[in-house]
């Protein structure tokens, strides 16, 4: 079965100012679904508006990532930021309620300034956990689905908390929550570990959603770097994959003409586009 490719809008169609006229530029591109980060000054109802208009879904949503100006990139395993971490969850719902998205990034956030990560690992770990397990008791009354996802600590972001997929699923494991799944980024994941074939398999099973960029530039797919993303997509299906790919990278240029390596998977598979009708999905 083909994949499925969501446009992530926080990154695609940068040359576009607002989120909506993205996701119409992301269905006129040959995509079915879309993905952001927060999306912070965009009213739900015109982002779902938008979405009707062009026949997309709406794939993956962030959590508010708390203050950005006081660093923060996430509260879920900040010990102190419960009760923001418990506003930002009940904005993220409403919000993925009103835009008809079932899937929402809790991201983990940063290990405090000055603090030592060894020194506050444990309680950060039971910080996280316990937030997990709120904010999956809070998803499921919606049918929706909570993610995590492993940021690398090596280029990206040093400070933050929750890095490499054993990590990841560790805690998985410890939360014991169903609606709880991993978003498995390979552009971290290739930088924190590699061994992407292995790892896909092995946690293939906690999958909810992966995103893709080429490594080190995380830019398109076919754009020079480490990662030979023909035998990444063949290994996807192989596996049955049947979420979304989310593509978060940074265009080197014009974001339609750096789709061409998406155009070409298309074709192979004897596809004009990536768009499916709602009863498929």
């Amino acid at each position: 079965m083909a994949l499925r490719f969501s446009a992530n809008l926080s990154w695609l169609f940068p040359e576009l100012p607002a989120l909506p006229a993205r996701l119409e530029a992301a269905a006129a591109a040959g995509f079915g679904a879309v993905e952001a980060a927060w999306p912070a000054g965009c009213p739900a109802q015109a982002l779902r508006a938008a979405a009707e208009r062009a026949g997309v879904r709406i794939a993956l949503l962030n959590m508010p990532p708390g203050d950005p100006e006081a660093g923060e990139l996430g509260l879920a395993a900040v010990p102190g930021r419960e009760a923001a971490f418990r506003q930002g969850l009940a904005a993220a719902v409403q919000y993925a309620r009103a835009v008809g998205c079932h899937r929402i990034h809790v991201m983990a956030g940063r290990v405090p300034l000055g603090a030592d990560r060894a020194a506050v690992a444990g309680e950060m770990e039971t910080t996280f956990i316990e937030n997990l397990r709120y904010a999956a008791d809070l998803l499921a009354q919606e049918n929706m689905i909570g993610l995590v996802e492993p940021i690398n600590n090596r280029i990206t972001d040093p400070r933050y908390y929750l890095n490499t997929p054993h990590q990841a699923a560790a805690i998985l494991e410890k939360v014991g929550r169903p609606n709880l799944k991993l978003q498995l980024d390979l552009f971290h994941c290739q930088i924190m570990d590699g061994n992407l074939s292995c790892n896909l398999d092995t946690y293939f099973p906690l999958i909810g959603h992966i995103q893709i960029a080429q490594v080190p530039g995380r830019h398109e797919p076919d754009s020079p770097g480490e990662l030979n993303f023909p035998y990444i997509f063949e290994l996807l299906e192989s596996l049955g994959y049947t979420g979304y790919v989310g593509c978060e990278y940074a265009p080197k240029g014009d974001t339609l003409e750096g789709l061409g390596w998406l155009r070409s998977y298309w074709e192979s598979r004897g596809l004009q586009h990536g768009r499916t009708s709602k009863a498929a999905e």
